[in-house]
């Protein structure tokens, strides 16, 4: 699905986007901006599937073995470093055991954890996918300046603080404990 993206004095844009917010609301900036910034994160996405098509693993379990790649952990330190519920790295870790990437070994300080490691095939796994990975990485943010890609990585970051916290101030106390 290609789109036709045009230029302002504020830089690229979306024709189409701008005119349902236009309708929608009264100022359109950030909208257009939230609108953006999904569509960049589609765009991600569909370079690392297309990445991890022949690998069989989703953007979630490359993601943990990548983690894992430098150190065994917690199933809730693996959640809460990665922004996923314990129940969904649960499953990403039953689908990376089963495949022999990771393994779960008991916590020698506490023996109702387990603790999750990459195994050699996972760390080959890790090394095999760098140079593909890398290479779309570079694809994908060709023509950024290193500034560029800093100040876009501050700014996502940036959203994410603000969403976190307007989530704990909408969620309910009770729900929080």
């Amino acid at each position: 699905m290609t789109m036709k993206y045009v230029h302002d004095q504020d830089g690229l844009y979306d024709p189409s986007v701008r005119e349902a917010v236009g309708r929608f609301a009264d100022t359109t900036e950030t909208f257009e901006a939230a609108s953006a910034v999904r569509t960049a994160a589609h765009a991600v996405e569909r370079l690392q599937n297309l990445g991890e098509r022949n690998r069989a693993l989703s953007p979630g379990a490359v993601d943990l073995l990548l983690r894992l790649d430098g150190g065994d952990a917690h199933v809730g330190e693996l959640a809460r470093d990665a922004g996923f519920s314990s129940r969904n790295v649960t499953g990403l870790v039953d689908t990376l055991e089963q495949k022999g990437l990771v393994r779960r070994t008991p916590d020698p300080a506490d023996r109702r954890a387990v603790r999750v490691s990459a195994t050699d095939g996972g760390h080959a796994w890790v090394a095999e996918f760098r140079e593909p990975a890398r290479r779309a990485m570079a694809a994908l943010f060709h023509g950024f300046t290193d500034a560029e890609v800093a100040s876009l990585r501050d700014l996502c970051l940036r959203l994410v603080v603000n969403q976190e916290a307007v989530s704990r101030r909408m969620t309910p106390k009770s729900t929080m404990d």
